[in-house]
C-alpha cells in the first residue's frame, strides 16, 4: 500500500510562498506522473499541477498546470528523497484550499491520495 505524506502548509499574506511536500512510501520513479490538486471550503477538488515521467523509471518529465496557478506554482520532483514538491508564490487569497497529493503507480495504473494540507492564503 502506498503512502504519500504531505507537509508545509500553513497561513500565508497575499503575495507570499510557501512549498509543499509530499514524501511517498516508495521510489517516486515507480509512478507514471505525480500530481497536486486542491478542495477549497465547498467546491469539489480540482487539479492544480501534474509531473508525468517522461519513460519507466526514468527521472525526470514533463509538467503542466491549471491556468489559476500557471507561472505561479512549481512541481518538481526529488528522486533521491522519493519526495514531490509544489513551490507555491504570489498566493492570493482563492489559493486557500486542502492540497492533496496524488500519485499513479506505472505498474498497475492504479491511484493514490494523501491526507492532505491546509493552505490559507490572506488577504
Amino acid at each position: 500500500q502506498v503512502q504519500l505524506v504531505e507537509s508545509g502548509g500553513g497561513l500565508v499574506q497575499a503575495g507570499g510562498s510557501l512549498r509543499l511536500s509530499c514524501a511517498a512510501s516508495e521510489r517516486t520513479v515507480n509512478f507514471s506522473n505525480m500530481a497536486w490538486y486542491r478542495q477549497a471550503p465547498g467546491k469539489g477538488r480540482e487539479f492544480v499541477a501534474r509531473m508525468t515521467r517522461a519513460g519507466y523509471s526514468e527521472s525526470g518529465g514533463y509538467s503542466d498546470y491549471s491556468d489559476s496557478v500557471k507561472n505561479r506554482f512549481t512541481i518538481s520532483i526529488d528522486d533521491a528523497k522519493n519526495t514531490v514538491y509544489l513551490q507555491m508564490n504570489g498566493l492570493k487569497p482563492e489559493d486557500t484550499a486542502i492540497y492533496y497529493c496524488f500519485a499513479v503507480r506505472l505498474t498497475t495504473m492504479r491511484g493514490y491520495w494523501g491526507q492532505g494540507t491546509q493552505v490559507t492564503g490572506s488577504s
